[in-house]
């Protein structure tokens, strides 16, 4: 097995899955279709209801709200690592 790992984008896996809650084509016509296992189809499909009771319960937005501020808090951090950095430069005679 010296084949690499794939990464699918979650745009991707939910697209699969969405196909796949349809039931309009079976797991073997996805697998043929998307060339991927049969057992990840099987995985985001069972993935993809789970996550359907977040969407309404409101634990989405709460969690979007929270990255977002972790989000900005690293920026800040960001922005006060480049200063100290361009300052030690600058000190340093570089």
């Amino acid at each position: 097995m010296t084949g690499k790992r794939r990464r699918y984008s979650a745009e991707f896996k939910a697209k699969v899955a969405l196909e796949a809650l349809k039931g309009d084509l079976t797991v073997a016509e996805l697998v043929a279709k998307h060339g991927v296992h049969q057992t990840l189809i099987h995985t985001w499909k069972r993935q993809a209801v789970e996550g359907m009771s977040t969407v309404f319960s409101g634990k989405a937005e709460a969690a979007t709200a929270d990255r977002e501020a972790e989000l900005s808090k690293l920026h800040a951090k960001i922005g006060e690592l480049v200063v100290e950095r361009d300052f030690l430069r600058k000190a340093s005679g570089r």
